[in-house]
């Protein structure tokens, strides 16, 4: 079984930076896709970014240039770093894992809030 435990929301000012974490447990990291969704009040979640085992990234083409993700294998942990956050990225945004080849994301974590104030 797999446990991904996010960390690194908060409140933040407009322009400023953030960088989320998720710590997997159970597997390493580099065995699965690990990818970060996002969910507004009163929207559908949304997909951030994904990080496949194979090393790949792929990110929503409307946060390119801001959004990076990033793995770091020695610490089990997926990152997202965000940069020149605006209001409309105030979500609770969800590290999730699925295992290659599968389409479905099998393992959420419990998510972490994220306010960016105008």
């Amino acid at each position: 079984q797999v446990q991904l435990v996010e960390s690194g929301g908060g409140l933040v000012q407009t322009g400023d930076s953030l960088r989320l974490s998720c710590a997997a447990s159970g597997r390493t990291a580099s065995s699965l896709d690990v990818g970060w969704f996002r969910q507004a009040p009163g929207k559908e979640r949304e997909f951030v970014a994904v990080f496949n085992w194979s090393g790949s990234t792929y990110s929503a083409a409307s946060l390119k240039g801001r959004f990076t993700i990033s793995r770091d294998n020695a610490k089990n942990t997926v990152y997202l770093q965000m940069n020149s956050l605006k209001p409309e990225d105030t979500a609770v945004y969800y590290c999730a894992a699925r295992n290659t080849g599968r389409l479905k994301y099998e393992y959420w974590g419990q998510g972490t809030q994220v306010t960016v104030s105008s």
